[in-house]
């Protein structure tokens, strides 16, 4: 099977193909003097793509990531399709349909923090690109998405995966912490996944709030003097609540601590922040960062294999 990718998240594609023993695509990418993408498949490619499922891998992040995406799901369809005239005549014009078999793997789903409408007229951003993104192909594998209930409504098979597995095995390997903590109470579950696999206890984190712009985290039923601790979350962005669970933990006597997410945002100066508060930062690779050193084809491959089985 094929594996394409723009210029979106290209290392990641390339891991997934080695990992599956898959071909690898790069599709050809640019960029307008006034800012619009240009997308092109190469026509030496056609027939591996017209002869097989292919496994398209974009992520919807930046804005113009889902971009990309809809045109290179598009493009695939469209050579499966037999669909390739063109103004400059250039090869066959029309061949046989095929039919559209396509396999999204989507390694950082950006919007997805946006699943819940908490003010009128507020969009459910996170479920408006899943229904757009999955009427376009057979089947999407997400790695690590916030939430997975947003997607409960869409009708096309999704396959929602994690990186646990991987992160806890480099936790374990590298840092060999003494406990796990989730930074709130809503992310304990992975917390409690990755302390399993590793073999140690886990707590989270309580979050009271003192005045209007205050809000104090404290450990909850946690003792953690003299050990190595990991706060492992599915993203970090500003690294603000990583910073505020560390200086906690380190006032009740943590001697090490270290952050741990799948997907490294990194915004507003976060690594330069985290460095003054912990040990380390341990991320995947579903979005290029400097602290990427966790695979996520390995999950991705797991999901594009569950959906070749379901479809």
């Amino acid at each position: 099977m094929p594996v394409i990718s723009g210029s979106n998240c290209r290392d990641v594609a390339v891991a997934l193909s080695n990992e599956m023993g898959m071909h690898y695509i790069p599709a050809e990418t640019r960029r307008f003097p006034d800012g619009e993408g240009y997308l092109k498949t190469p026509s030496k490619e056609f027939s591996s793509i017209r002869s097989e499922p292919v496994v398209v891998v974009s992520s919807t992040f930046p804005d113009n990531g889902i971009i990309q995406t809809m045109m290179l799901l598009a493009g695939v369809a469209d050579i499966q399709k037999g669909d390739l005239a063109n103004l400059k005549e250039e090869g066959d014009q029309v061949m046989e349909d095929l039919g559209r078999k396509i396999i999204l793997a989507i390694p950082y789903y950006g919007y997805a923090r946006q699943d819940k409408r908490f003010s009128a007229g507020e969009v459910v951003a996170a479920e408006v690109i899943a229904t757009h993104l999955s009427g376009a192909c057979e089947g999407i594998v997400i790695l690590d998405i916030h939430e997975p209930k947003v997607l409960e409504a869409i009708e096309h098979p999704i396959s929602c995966v994690t990186a646990v597995p991987e992160l806890a095995e480099w936790l374990g390997g590298q840092v060999r912490p003494d406990f796990i903590l989730s930074p709130d109470k809503g992310a304990v579950d992975r917390a409690k996944n990755v302390a399993e696999l590793i073999g140690v206890p886990h707590s989270y984190l309580e979050k009271t709030r003192i005045d209007a712009h205050h809000i104090e985290h404290t450990p909850k039923d946690l003792d953690v003097s003299g050990k190595i601790v990991a706060i492992v979350d599915d993203m970090i962005s500003t690294g603000g609540t990583i910073c505020k669970a560390s200086d906690a933990l380190r006032r009740q006597g943590a001697v090490e601590v270290h952050a741990a997410c799948t997907h490294g945002l990194f915004t507003a100066g976060a690594l330069t922040r985290l460095a003054k508060h912990v040990d380390g930062v341990h991320s995947t690779d579903s979005l290029s960062n400097p602290r990427a050193v966790v695979s996520g084809a390995p999950a991705l491959a797991r999901g594009v294999s569950d959906l070749i089985d379901r479809l």
